[in-house]
């Protein structure tokens, strides 16, 4: 009889399901994109019972090609994380779209903390920044907006949820309302010394406590779904990133992942004690397994591989998205065109509302070829930026680059990553991290892997990228990129 974990990886344009054997092996995997909502500039929103449904269309593909005798054991959830949705407590029922991650609408409200010098506080229990990113502040806009929210929350009739949280509460049917500690501490509600919801910050949001989930650790029982036939428990979650930095094994102090999903996000594990950035960037749990917590630094950067998608959807530039790498190959060099994905903000190390995207460079021999170049190198420049600012508050060098997620597939584009970084860069064999992350997260708890160390054995090299750029290139391209933001900064501000 074979066992299976059956991974959940709730992501920003998609959902998908997995099945993971024993080895590590994907066994089955199903995805399915849902539509994106965009009802004003710099909104984003998603349909939550969307989600679910595509969540579970996915999960019934997956479970339908487990043999007879074969059984799924347990269910590990990971998600986008900041994405914020606030749901009726008796009748199951969304009173407002999800406000997605990427969504700048609260901006003001993130403005007003920081006219009243409420920076250091937030960072110093919550380790984020103040910026529009998280949901903490998304919570609050919709107590706000939708009609008798506030009176309601106040009642006790209302339940605030990350996308784990709400996947969670639809599994067990309305019988558990929880989050993991990943998820938690991307609210900017939760102290991530103390390991608990923060009065001083649910009071500065806004939002009444008994709105929010239990807080649990990365790998336990949160609860059982009986949706698929029989009992199976739900026994991992962590946030997208978090389960990635897991999945690539980077469980040592100082070992860093770069995930490139729909934005990228760079994760260095810093061990059992938090560091506090002094340059802009996140301080994160990394996970919790028992009584054991890790910490990472984290920079994350709101548009990696969307820039390809806007590519083909917003300028028709291609069909595919495979058919970027084919694309850029057509010209040498970028041609000196630039292009900062500014579109809904920059992310870390900068932390700009108001910056938007911008094409830099452009002569009349500039063509699309060029503007395809510029959109991936402004992936590896973007990740640059990143590296440099963790590397100051680690006080250590990149060692090397653990790469992840689909735009990883792009040799070019990691050859460029390497030479920019001037580190070597590795991809593994199984690139799907993220689920593999919640499934190892699962497994651990129920036995499935007895260890850490043995699932340090299934990790497996596929490629290694070495830098082949010389200093003085090298350097002409990071001083281009950088005036290229600088130009972006502020834009929808003045």
């Amino acid at each position: 009889m074979a066992e299976f974990i059956l991974a959940f990886d709730q992501g920003t344009t998609s959902s998908r399901a997995l099945l993971v054997d024993q080895k590590g092996t994907i066994a089955a995997v199903a995805q399915k994109e849902f539509k994106q909502i965009y009802p004003q500039q710099g909104w984003v929103e998603h349909d939550p019972m969307e989600i679910w449904s595509s969540q579970l269309s996915c999960a019934q593909e997956v479970m339908a090609t487990v043999a007879a005798g074969d059984k799924v054991v347990a269910i590990g959830i990971t998600n986008q994380r900041e994405t914020a949705i606030v749901w009726d407590r008796q009748t199951g029922k969304p009173i407002y779209n999800a406000i997605v991650w990427q969504d700048r609408r609260t901006a003001g409200i993130c403005d007003r903390m920081k006219d009243q010098n409420l920076e250091a506080t937030i960072r110093e229990s919550s380790g984020l920044v103040v910026d529009a990113y998280f949901s903490g502040t998304k919570v609050q806009w919709i107590l706000d907006n939708v009609d008798d929210a506030r009176e309601k929350a106040a009642a006790g009739d209302l339940v605030f949820g990350t996308v784990d949280s709400w996947l969670l509460w639809q599994l067990t049917e309305g019988r558990v309302h929880a989050t993991d500690v990943s998820n938690a501490c991307r609210t900017m509600l939760f102290n991530i010394k103390d390991m608990a919801w923060d009065d001083q910050l649910l009071d500065i949001l806004k939002v009444p406590k008994s709105m929010l989930p239990e807080v649990k650790s990365n790998s336990e029982t949160y609860g059982f779904s009986k949706l698929f036939g029989y009992e199976i428990p739900i026994a991992g979650m962590a946030g997208d990133q978090h389960a990635a930095l897991f999945g690539q094994m980077c469980t040592e102090k100082g070992m860093v992942k770069n995930t490139y999903g729909t934005g990228c996000f760079l994760m260095m594990n810093t061990g059992p004690k938090p560091i506090l950035s002094q340059n802009k960037l996140l301080t994160t749990i990394a996970w919790q397994r028992g009584d054991e917590v890790n910490y990472a630094l984290e920079g994350s950067i709101f548009m990696g591989g969307a820039i390809v998608q806007w590519l083909r959807d917003e300028l028709g530039l291609i069909k595919s998205s495979s058919e970027v790498e084919t694309l850029a190959e057509q010209v040498t060099d970028n041609g000196g065109v630039y292009l900062v994905p500014a579109f809904v903000g920059l992310g870390a190390p900068h932390w700009d509302q108001y910056a938007r995207g911008t094409i830099l460079g452009m002569t009349r021999g500039s063509n699309k070829a060029h503007i395809a170049r510029a959109a991936l190198e402004s992936i590896a420049y973007q990740t640059k930026d990143v590296v440099a600012a963790m590397e100051a508050d680690a006080g250590m060098k990149l060692r090397q680059l653990r790469v992840d997620g689909g735009a990883s597939i792009n040799n070019n584009l990691m050859q460029f990553q390497s030479d920019i970084l001037k580190t070597d860069v590795i991809r593994p064999q199984v690139l799907e991290t993220t689920a593999i992350g919640a499934a190892y997260f699962a497994g651990l708890a129920i036995g499935f892997w007895k260890s850490v160390a043995e699932i340090k054995e299934l990790w497996q090299e596929d490629r290694q990228f070495s830098p082949d750029m010389s200093d003085d290139a090298r350097n002409h391209y990071l001083q281009k990129w950088s005036q290229a933001v600088s130009c972006a900064k502020g834009w929808a501000k003045t």
